[in-house]
């Protein structure tokens, strides 16, 4: 079985409830979503590109590290990974156009009431999150998620 079997096997195990699952569908991209914001607001130099916006060289390096761990499990995920992971960078950009130097309240907001409805979610479910046993689970979860939307549609991760 390969390891990101084996990964998606245990992660599974404590997201098995359906409400649980209901809750990280919507939570476990936000949460994402945040974590990316925190770091897009470390003062760096930026790399602009039109139609997109500006990234700073943190996130772009952090894009890249998140990327490296994800093409240890699959290379199509680590590219749909890649994507998203932009996207959400794109969306950073005008948050923090449009909120300036408040963006943080936005990001921290989010973060911790997602993170209250995880632990709900996780209350329901009867089981600890996966990533108090192995800090790796929480980039398992994005890519967990994704699993679902490329089985559905019959695609080989």
């Amino acid at each position: 079985m390969r390891k990101v079997d084996l990964l998606f096997a245990e992660y599974s195990k404590s997201h098995r409830n359906a409400t649980n699952k209901f809750i990280h569908w919507i939570c476990v991209p936000l949460i994402f979503w945040t974590i990316l914001g925190f770091v897009s607001l470390i003062p760096a130099p930026h790399l602009c590109i039109s139609y997109f916006g500006c990234i700073s060289m943190v996130s772009l390096i952090t894009i890249v590290l998140i990327t490296f761990f994800y093409l240890r499990l699959s290379l199509r995920m680590s590219i749909i990974m890649v994507f998203m992971m932009l996207l959400m960078e794109h969306f950073l950009y005008l948050t923090n156009i449009q909120f300036g130097r408040q963006s943080w309240i936005i990001y921290l907001a989010v973060f911790v009431i997602t993170w209250i409805f995880q632990f709900i979610g996780h209350k329901i479910e009867g089981k600890k999150p996966s990533f108090l046993k192995d800090l790796q689970f929480l980039l398992i979860g994005p890519i967990w998620l994704l699993g679902f939307i490329l089985k559905k549609t019959g695609i080989r991760y």
